[in-house]
């Protein structure tokens, strides 16, 4: 995942922009990219501000791009979901769906894994502690 996803992502259940994200696990891609400044129009995942309330001089959209996100959650602050990041992809499924057995023992399997890091307001909201 990128950070320029966060300037299209809205929780699925509440429709709440912007998300918040937290990274447990990163690389930087090899590959260089040419792309405009700002490259994203309304939000900077990055910097975790709306575009209007950054200075150009500011951002570094091409190093921005190279950096993929392995690991990390995404939250909503408003109805306080969160979303875990698997792979470099975001687990952004509705509640109906995350019950489904592969995918919730996906999501407690990534709990377990990333325990010492997450945010407190997905601790309290989970059932599964490590082992």
């Amino acid at each position: 995942m990128r950070y320029a996803l966060l300037n299209l992502l809205a929780c699925p259940m509440c429709k709440e922009f912007p998300l918040k994200l937290y990274v447990f696990e990163k690389k930087l891609l090899d590959k260089k990219f040419k792309v405009q400044t700002p490259f994203c129009d309304l939000y900077c995942g990055l910097k975790s501000k709306y575009i209007k309330e950054i200075n150009r001089e500011e951002l570094n959209c091409a190093e921005c791009v190279r950096i993929d996100i392995i690991s990390g959650i995404i939250i909503c602050p408003k109805c306080g979901r969160w979303y875990p990041i698997i792979d470099s992809i975001p687990w952004m499924y509705p509640d109906t769906r995350r019950k489904h057995p592969r995918i919730k023992s996906k999501e407690e399997e990534f709990i377990r894994k990333y325990w010492d890091v997450l945010p407190q307001e997905v601790k309290s909201r989970v059932d599964v502690r490590p082992k």
